[in-house]
């Protein structure tokens, strides 16, 4: 069974755009309720530890830069079948190739700069999320 919560950071440049309040007004519309929400400026050692997992890749440092730029918000999200309702309500990586009315769609830059991260898997969402919430527990509908 799917899990009810996933996790999303509303990245630097949407932030530094204005668009945050709206973006987060799009993800209430769409059903999900805020379970934690943090204004942050990661330090390095922060965007390092989130994504470890890219360590070896060659985008790694630009994007521990680009999620250092400037406040981002991390959040926890609960809806049923979070983490693939979230995938399709952000949209495609590429802003692009994003469907009309995704959160990528609409606030986007590139992408690089694209607005928001959304978990990918509902293992992946209760970690990210207690690596920014310690007292994050897991929902199951």
């Amino acid at each position: 069974m799917a899990g009810n919560i996933t996790f999303s950071i509303i990245k630097p440049d949407a932030v530094a755009n204005g668009h945050a309040g709206k973006i987060l007004d799009h993800i209430i519309q769409a059903g999900y309720k805020v379970r934690a929400l943090r204004l942050i400026h990661m330090t390095q050692g922060m965007a390092e530890g989130f994504y470890a997992v890219h360590r070896e890749r060659p985008f790694f440092k630009d994007l521990v830069s680009y999620m250092c730029s400037g406040p981002c918000m991390p959040l926890v999200l609960e809806k049923a079948d979070a983490v693939a309702g979230f995938r399709t309500l952000i949209g495609a990586t590429d802003p692009a190739k994003a469907d009309e009315g995704t959160i990528r769609k609409l606030y986007a830059q590139s992408i690089e700069a694209n607005a928001v991260h959304g978990s990918d898997s509902d293992e992946n969402a209760l970690r990210e999320a207690r690596y920014f919430f310690a007292e994050i527990e897991e929902v199951r509908g």
